[in-house]
């Protein structure tokens, strides 16, 4: 179950405990179902003129995961709605067989002025390969809900 808003103080850090491999099929399945043709991501031929060398994974499936191994420790059940990201980078790019974990930190956290169960947490997402190098920064904001009246914790 993911943290209610009283339990994200600013300053929170959290690592993650789920990793994930990225697979070639990941890739081309996000990259076609999203209707994207770039051929960077689809033709290992093109991609192989590139100073790539090889397919780039998708930067949408990239942030997509990034967000996903974060929700078992924060969101899960206790968020109301994504808010929106402010910030989204790619200092390196993934490939597929890469080994993605993340770190989380929370920057901010107010109390909603219209909802007394709900307040705003926003989130620093690193996303990390297994080399240790940054591939994936997303800051978004979460409306997060309250710890019920009664429940454990009170």
């Amino acid at each position: 179950m993911g943290r209610w808003f009283e339990e994200l103080p600013v300053g929170t850090v959290i690592e993650h405990a789920i990793t994930r491999t990225v697979t070639e099929t990941d890739n081309v399945l996000f990259t076609t179902m999203t209707m994207n043709p770039q051929p960077l991501h689809l033709d290992a031929e093109f991609a192989a003129g590139t100073e790539f060398g090889r397919p780039l994974v998708n930067s949408m499936f990239t942030v997509a995961l990034v967000v996903g191994l974060a929700v078992p420790e924060l969101t899960l059940g206790t968020t109301i709605a994504n808010l929106g990201f402010s910030e989204i980078a790619f200092p390196k790019p993934v490939f597929a067989g890469d080994t993605i974990h993340v770190v989380t930190e929370v920057t901010d956290a107010r109390r909603s002025s219209s909802r007394p169960d709900a307040g705003v947490v926003t989130f620093r997402h690193e996303g990390i390969n297994q080399h240790g190098e940054v591939v994936c920064r997303a800051t978004r904001a979460a409306f997060m809900r309250c710890r019920p009246q009664g429940s454990a914790g009170d």
